[in-house]
């Protein structure tokens, strides 16, 4: 296991912050009495650029916590294992963040085991991944390795719920978690407490109607929304324009529908404004600042929505 040693009282002070800040965050949506999304900085926004230079931005996206990710997206989870936990703790409270999300499609689904304490003792209540299984499958033989999967990962459910995190599994491409089908399964075989569905709209066909009734049928087993959308890829160079369509409300993809749909299942899980750059690693925009107003660009269009 991953791990550098502190002293409890570091590892109390940041656990005991996140589960305020956590708390605080499920209750907002009801303290104005109205439907609110609760927004998380994904650090990996901000390619490799160094903790102290994304933390600051969290609060400036209406944010209190932030999602980690290590390489090849970012490599903010290695940051952390050099400066040690409790220099991250440190940084975390200096800016009044907390750890949300550790982000690990470099582990995969089987490879959580060892990095569920570590999510613990650092705060943080979810870890995102992808599925794993045989691909380009459909009706009774996908249903049937769904189960399977959902079986396979029943020890590494009880040891998230027994640590207090949820297992998040983005519906990726080229993967058995990627149709509606296969995540309305997933969800009818695994408990809702302690895994569940990490949407993607980037991975769906563009249609806001049907990501509209996705959401609706996932329910509670939605547990992380990316605020993401195709544009015209991400896996090729193109002009920045053309890159940044995958934000919201630079696409094609009208979110009017979708956050309705979040609306009436009253999610209170994060949406994170999200998409990726080429090369990944490196920030969507040249400086943190300019970073966090595109990021402030979606969420306006967002927020105009509600």
């Amino acid at each position: 296991m991953r791990g550098v040693t502190t002293n409890r009282r570091g590892f109390f002070k940041l656990a005991s912050g996140a589960a305020a800040a956590t708390a605080l965050g499920a209750t907002a949506k009801a303290a104005d009495g109205g439907f609110k999304l609760r927004y998380i900085l994904g650090s990996c926004m901000y390619g490799k650029m160094n903790l102290a230079e994304i933390l600051p931005e969290v609060s400036k996206i209406d944010a209190e916590h932030v999602d980690i990710w290590p390489e090849p997206h970012g490599n903010q989870r290695e940051q952390i294992e050099a400066c040690g936990f409790e220099r991250f703790a440190a940084m975390l409270n200096e800016q009044g963040v907390s750890l949300g999300i550790l982000t690990h499609y470099d582990l995969g689904p089987f490879g959580l085991l060892p990095e569920i304490p570590v999510a613990k003792q650092l705060g943080a209540s979810m870890m995102i991944c992808g599925g794993k299984g045989p691909k380009s499958l459909e009706g009774g033989a996908l249903k049937s390795a769904v189960q399977i999967f959902a079986e396979q990962m029943k020890p590494h459910v009880e040891a998230a719920g027994a640590a207090g995190v949820v297992i998040g599994i983005e519906n990726h491409a080229n993967n058995l978690i990627e149709s509606p089908d296969s995540m309305k399964w997933l969800a009818e075989f695994t408990p809702a407490e302690h895994i569940g569905i990490a949407l993607a709209p980037y991975h769906l066909e563009q249609k806001p109607k049907p990501i509209a009734r996705l959401i609706e049928d996932l329910g509670e087993h939605l547990v992380h929304f990316y605020a993401w959308q195709h544009g015209k890829g991400s896996h090729e160079p193109m002009a920045k324009e053309d890159e940044l369509l995958q934000l919201p409300g630079r696409g094609e993809l009208d979110f009017k529908p979708i956050v309705d749909a979040l609306k009436k299942i009253k999610y209170a899980g994060w949406t994170e404004i999200f998409m990726h750059p080429y090369p990944r690693g490196v920030p969507i925009q040249p400086t943190a600042a300019e970073v966090t107003a595109e990021i402030n660009r979606s969420r306006t269009y967002l927020e105009s929505l509600l």
